[in-house]
């Protein structure tokens, strides 16, 4: 059976898919080398290498235990490729929930992070037609979620520890490297360009109408939209192609439904309110999901009357035909 991950990419294609993952692994990587070395991460060395570690340990386990419970072989088993291919969606929860997270000096934060994220994968599905599901929540954005809700002692990392230790054009060249990677890949390989580019639209809208009812500065409700931590969440998170939709139509809506819920959450003081608003736009999308497949189910025992009905009418014109 074709991995279910695929029908959210364009033609179905897998090289999108793994070019995407390992694209975004690298990525992360690279960026939590020199974030460690040269920007200022607050974060330990120990932190993402054990983030990384829990999330492989729950991926690998929970994958052996889905194989062993469906008689079927685990994707990581056959090759060594199959086991190199199958890092990419551990090692880029792992590193984001340790970049995201400031948790001081502790590892629990992060390795709880981790593996909820990977868990989440399993927890919580969504049937999308031919007898497959797929998980609905983006896992990076679970775990931090709720390690943000669940955990006090843990916060989110300082926007500031991506650009700390760069002067001068530094701040404004690591974003715009950023922007630019990450919108090619998104219009070339995962076909998510329309999601981000509503997601902008509809942040920018709300800044507006929030400068104009509360009478702020210009700038205030803009600046989030200048760090390289924005930056990062809004290409790299958002429009994760595994739990968005794949028809532009409903890709806008998605963008624009995280923007909305953004706003309203800012506006009663909630904060994580972008983490927040993605997690109740993927919660909202995996409901409708379900929703759209029950009532498919209902009308199916109707559909099925109906198809019995006709076959022995259609029958009986031909025979009259041919006797004709």
């Amino acid at each position: 059976m074709t991995h279910a991950t695929l029908n959210f990419y364009p033609r179905k294609d897998p090289r999108m898919r793994f070019f995407a993952l390992w694209y975004f692994t690298i990525l992360l990587i690279a960026w939590t080398i020199l974030g460690d070395t040269v920007l200022g991460f607050e974060q330990s060395y120990a932190q993402p290498i054990v983030g990384v570690l829990a999330a492989c340990v729950v991926a690998f386990f929970l994958e052996w235990l889905d194989a062993r419970m469906n008689q079927r072989t685990p994707r990581f088993a056959g090759s060594t490729a199959n086991v190199v291919n199958f890092l990419p969606p551990c090692i880029i929860p792992g590193l984001a929930c340790a970049m995201l997270i400031y948790a001081n000096s502790r590892l629990a934060p992060i390795v709880f992070a981790a593996a909820l994220s990977l868990a989440s994968k399993v927890l919580f599905r969504a049937p999308i037609g031919n007898g497959q599901t797929q998980h609905i929540f983006n896992p990076s954005n679970f775990g931090i979620t709720l390690t943000l809700l669940l955990l006090p002692a843990a916060g989110l990392a300082p926007p500031y520890q991506f650009t700390e230790n760069v002067t001068g054009l530094g701040h404004w060249l690591i974003p715009a490297v950023i922007l630019v990677t990450g919108t090619i890949i998104h219009a070339k390989f995962t076909g998510r360009l329309p999601l981000v580019l509503a997601w902008f639209f509809g942040f920018a809208a709300q800044s507006l109408i929030r400068k104009m009812i509360f009478g702020m500065p210009l700038a205030v409700p803009f600046l989030p939209m200048t760090s390289a931590g924005f930056i990062l969440f809004s290409l790299y998170m958002i429009p994760d192609p595994a739990t968005t939709p794949i028809k532009r139509a409903r890709q806008v809506a998605f963008g624009l439904s995280v923007a909305t819920i953004y706003a309203l959450l800012l506006v009663v003081h909630v904060v994580y309110g972008l983490f927040i608003a993605l997690a109740l736009t993927s919660a909202t999308r995996g409901l409708s999901l379900h929703l759209y497949a029950l009532l498919n189910r209902k009308r199916s025992p109707k559909a099925e009357a109906i198809e019995q009905v006709r076959i022995p009418a259609a029958a009986a014109e031909v025979a009259q035909l041919k006797q004709a």
